[in-house]
């Protein structure tokens, strides 16, 4: 059986593993902790980077940090996980989710300003399957009508757009490193911290509202409870296995790259047969690898793909039901403007398995039984 997913392992992991648990110090903000921010934000070139628990956690950080409160909206892709949409929710504000484009599966940065109200607070764009947003028109938009900006780059970790860092032009970023994704630590995430003026509130907020980091940066003579917060701080025995990815990001990268391309010439005689969409990356991306799935014709032929596969020995998996038409969804948010793609393209879509070292025999024996299905 080719699974869907098979998180990395590198063999140094161990090492960093055991050396973070023989030193005792095994809570957040050690070592390893410090290592891994240190590599990201020379990497992404940001200001500051944290790690965290979780992507969706990062989030979190990134809408208290952004004051988002009742009454407030927040303009979304519909399609995206529900922890986008959570993020906001918690803090009593309103999804307001728009449509995508058929090409990337990201936004439609044309249906934003549509949806823009006096209630609108910011803009939370959703960077799909490792390729960016059109994001010199977003922040065009968001700069023109005084938004905050966030970006939920859980899947584009070391992919850019127009040379520049997925992840770095909002005022905050949040990556993940879940299992599931390029880089993992099982379960984490992190957030870059592109505005300036954030920084020190992200060190009170990750640190369960206290002053704590100050007091330790010998700012204050003591701390206390000066703000709210939570725990978002991962162990560094997290960190120390996520430590050794980042020291062969672009290595890895790659890697997932070649297969992607692979999966691409193999496929595009069906594509050129029109009996399937492959995924597109427009001028200016430079992706990461994170996913290759292919379009059926519809819902029908997506599924009967997917049993094929399985039968086959081949994991697969579809992706979100779109937020806006969710139980929860249409409860809390709103859409604004027509579903004209959102729906129609989540049915039409089937990922296929992808994970660093997944390797040239194991793909090419996933296309052929892709082309036998369609033959």
């Amino acid at each position: 059986m080719i699974k869907f997913n098979v998180p990395p392992h590198l063999e140094d992991s161990d090492k960093y593993v055991l050396d973070s648990m023989a030193s005792g110090d095994i809570a957040g903000d050690n070592k390893y902790t410090k290592l891994c921010e240190e590599i990201l934000a020379k990497k992404f070139g940001s200001p500051k980077v944290h790690l965290t628990t979780s992507g969706t956690t990062a989030l979190e950080m990134a809408c208290m940090l952004a004051d988002i409160g009742p009454g407030d909206e927040v303009i979304l892709p519909s399609y995206t996980f529900s922890s986008t949409a959570n993020a906001i929710v918690i803090f009593g504000g309103t999804p307001v989710f728009v449509d995508i484009r058929p090409d990337t599966m990201n936004i439609d940065e044309t249906k934003i300003e549509a949806a823009i109200t006096p209630k609108t607070k910011a803009i939370m764009v959703v960077h799909y399957a490792g390729v960016g947003c059109n994001m010199e028109v977003i922040c065009d938009i968001a700069k023109r009508h005084n938004l905050i900006l966030l970006e939920d780059a859980a899947q584009v970790v070391n992919a850019t757009y127009k040379g520049k860092y997925l992840g770095t032009f909002g005022d905050v970023g949040c990556y993940s490193f879940h299992e599931t994704k390029n880089y993992s630590m099982g379960e984490g995430g992190a957030v870059s911290i592109n505005n300036p003026a954030l920084i020190d509130r992200t060190d009170i907020i990750r640190e369960k509202g206290t002053n704590r980091t100050q007091f330790f940066n010998g700012q204050v003579d003591k701390y206390t409870w000066v703000d709210k917060g939570s725990s978002y701080l991962p162990s560094d025995i997290l960190a120390a296995y996520l430590y050794p990815q980042l020291l062969i990001m672009d290595e890895m990268r790659q890697d997932r790259i070649d297969t992607f391309n692979l999966y691409y010439e193999l496929l595009k005689p069906l594509k050129d047969a029109g009996k399937i969409d492959l995924p597109v990356i427009p001028e200016g991306c430079v992706h990461n690898g994170h996913m290759f799935y292919v379009k059926t014709k519809n819902l029908e032929e997506r599924c009967a793909l997917q049993t094929f596969l399985r039968e086959k020995g081949v994991g697969t998996a579809f992706h979100y039901v779109p937020l806006h038409s969710a139980p929860e969804g249409l409860k809390v948010g709103r859409m604004s403007g027509e579903d004209v793609y959102t729906t129609k393209e989540f049915e039409r879509l089937l990922r296929m398995p992808m994970y660093y070292k997944l390797g040239k025999e194991n793909t090419e024996y996933i296309c052929d039984m892709i082309k036998e299905f369609y033959k």
